[in-house]
Formats: C-alpha cells, structure tokens, sequence
C-alpha cells in the first residue's frame, strides 16, 4: 500500500560553478563559494539532471559517499538534485543563532514547504510534478564541512560556525535523488510524494525467520 504526502515547490536553484579539481583551482577558490546556487523561476529536469547545474550527468566519480568502489571509479549518478526543506533550514539557523540559512549556500536545488521530516523521507520515495518531472529520492544528504565554510563567510563573527553547522544539520539536511521522469519544475509547483511501502522486507525476514 503506497502512502502519499503533498507539499509545495518555494524556490529552485541551480549551481553553475563547477567544483574546484584542479591543484591550482582548489589554490585559487575562496571558501567554499563554488558551491552556491542562485534561484531561478523554474528549470528543465532531464535524465542527466537539472539543465545547467553542475551535479548533472548520467554518471559520476566514486568518492567518500561511495565507499564500495575505489575512489574515481564511474558509477550511476544518484545524486543529480539536491533538496531542503524550508522549515528544517530555519530550524538550523536558530540552532545555531544567526539570522537565515539561505538554501543556496547549501547548493540546493529545491526548496520544500509542508513536507513533513523531509530529511527522513526513505530511499525510494518518488516526487511528481505538475509538468510531467518525477524525481526517486536516493538518500539523506549527509552534512559536512563545506557548507559550514560558506555560513562562516556570511556570519564571521560567529565562532566554529563550520564545525556547529555539522552538528546541527544531522537530520535536517536534506535529501539527494534523481529525475526519473523528463519535465519542467517552477516555484510555486505543487509536489505529490509518493512513499513506498513500509518495512515489506523486515516482515518478510521476520515470517520467514519465524517459521
């Protein structure tokens, strides 16, 4: 039985600063600013991504969220957008005491409104929009330091705001997935999210274990 959520689509943005992969670009980069998106009324999703931005493609480069593989092995790219929630966000922001956390110095994609623990939707849920667009949720958006760098650019009289950011973003960060289904996204959209089934594999583990 499929469980099903509605929210709403407040902002979408896409990264266009490639990363740093060069010695001497990674040299001459300030912070962390490459990872900054900048909104826009509504962007093209295709099966590589989100036309324009950097996490886009059909593949990527095994790193440290793909411990399997030997790093820079080619894998299927999960992680094409990047999605936050706008309630999780100001949740952050008082946690740590400043003022906002824009979405776009995180570098993400989409921003939600009135999806509940958006952070926690499982692997496998699955976001329509109006304009034909479906996205699979691959996984959390695990935090790290990086962003943590661009907030302490923006609020440098606060101390160790890299290292609190870490902190205070467990749970909340957001989500990685990618389109499955071609179409257009635009602020304002309605998103339809489709759940799915819950814990199917530990009750079959569990009757069979139990037989």
């Amino acid at each position: 039985m499929t469980r099903e959520l509605c929210g709403e689509i407040v902002q979408v943005l896409i990264g266009r600063q490639a990363k740093p992969t060069t010695l001497g670009e990674r040299r001459s980069a300030t912070g962390a600013d490459y990872l900054i998106a900048a909104p826009v009324t509504q962007v093209r999703a295709t099966l590589e991504g989100f036309e324009g931005d950097r996490h886009g493609g059909l593949t990527r480069r095994a790193d440290a969220r793909a411990p399997f593989y030997p790093r820079g092995t080619e894998i299927r790219n999960s992680r094409q957008v990047s999605l936050v929630a706008e309630e999780e966000l100001a949740e952050i922001a008082e946690d740590l005491g400043v003022a906002a956390i824009e979405p776009g110095w995180l570098g993400a994609n989409l921003v939600t409104r009135g999806i509940p623990c958006l952070s926690r939707l499982p692997a496998g849920t699955r976001l329509f929009f109006p304009q034909r667009a479906t996205l699979v949720i691959a996984e959390e958006n695990h935090p790290c330091a990086l962003p943590g760098r661009v907030l302490q650019g923006r609020y440098p009289d606060e101390a160790r705001l890299g290292a609190r950011f870490v902190r205070a973003a467990q749970g909340r960060r957001g989500l990685v997935g990618w389109v499955e289904r071609a179409g257009m996204i635009a602020t304002g959209d309605r998103v339809e999210v489709v759940l799915p089934p819950a814990d199917e594999y530990d009750a079959a583990v569990a009757g069979s274990s139990g037989g």
